[in-house]
């Protein structure tokens, strides 16, 4: 399956904060906000939306092509993407422009306050589905530059190339207009609860308008909820998968996306897509960064089978 994931491409500047952030928020005081955290340390990783769903779908067997803009820095970030069989073919350096950055900073309850530099990011609305060299058989609209996020969906429905709509983190920047295009024709959406809400509210959609206009599925992750998947008429809940040890959400829900479209490639039911993200989250929980997991297909299905009880994947992937 030739799959194309559109999206940032980052440096993850990954902090931690040792207390809890709501300790200093004065709910009086939210209209003249103003703080300093002072963090224990600091990591700098590979990240940015494209690269994190790429990467976890090259652990789980297909070989994703990248599509995005990158900076003069990037060729180390390059040669670790291609090591880990992620196709950067898609991408496209930005003379003289550094690559985008995002600063997280991440309390002891996990929760993140984060900041996104765009850098060479900027020029993604200057790539093209018209562009692609081979024929695209799914794709995901992930975070990144505005107007190529309003752009991308367009192309694609004109192209008739399937695509899964995962406004995210954007909601916030992109206007009501878009946010309807981008849901309008969509095989897939996919968003977080809190992201719901918001894309509701901008688009003075309904879950049913949302869900009629919507070609296959809704689906929203709930954080330790799990996630819930609207499609072929009916509600399916899916479970998150505990995990051993929880250092950092960074690149949780991208791991979820390249798990669910594993399931897609290979024609699996919802329910089974659905478990494939939850478990690929957590290997991400369980490690420092995006992109610093590492299985093999054979491992990731004995630990399918073992939480969830079936052998499906591995049936599936041999």
């Amino acid at each position: 399956m030739n799959i194309v994931i559109a999206g940032s491409i980052a440096f993850d500047y990954l902090m931690s904060f040792p207390g809890d952030f709501m300790e200093h928020i004065k709910p009086d005081k939210l209209n003249k906000l103003s703080l300093s955290f002072l963090v224990d340390e600091m990591r700098k990783q590979y990240g940015g939306c494209a690269p994190n769903i790429a990467f976890t779908l090259a652990l789980l067997g297909e070989r994703p092509v990248v599509m995005g803009t990158a900076g003069q820095d990037f060729g180390d970030y390059r040669a670790w993407l291609e090591a880990h069989g992620v196709d950067t073919s898609g991408v496209r350096i930005i003379p003289g422009v550094f690559t985008a950055s995002f600063f997280a900073n991440t309390d002891l309850n996990q929760n993140q306050i984060a900041s996104f530099y765009t850098g060479a990011m900027a020029y993604a609305r200057e790539l093209s589905f018209y562009d692609a060299p081979a024929p695209v058989d799914l794709t995901i609209v992930s975070p990144n530059d505005p107007l190529a996020m309003q752009k991308y969906p367009a192309e694609c429905k004109a192209l008739g190339i399937p695509y899964i709509y995962d406004p995210s983190q954007q909601v916030v920047r992109l206007d009501s207009e878009a946010l309807r295009e981008g849901v309008e024709g969509a095989d897939i959406l996919i968003v977080n609860d809190y992201e719901y809400e918001l894309l509701k509210e901008r688009t003075g959609m309904s879950d049913t308008d949302i869900c009629a206009t919507v070609k296959h599925a809704v689906i929203v992750t709930r954080g330790e909820q799990g996630s819930l998947i609207w499609a072929d008429g009916e509600e399916i809940s899916v479970p998150v998968v505990p995990p051993q040890q929880a250092l950092d959400p960074t690149g949780v829900g991208d791991a979820y996306r390249a798990g669910l479209i594993k399931g897609l490639a290979l024609g699996l039911p919802w329910r089974i897509c659905g478990q494939i993200g939850a478990l690929a989250a957590t290997y991400v929980l369980e490690t420092h960064g995006p992109q610093a997991h590492a299985y093999t297909l054979a491992a990731f299905g004995e630990r399918y089978k073992t939480v969830f009880g079936e052998d499906t994947f591995t049936a599936y992937v041999g």
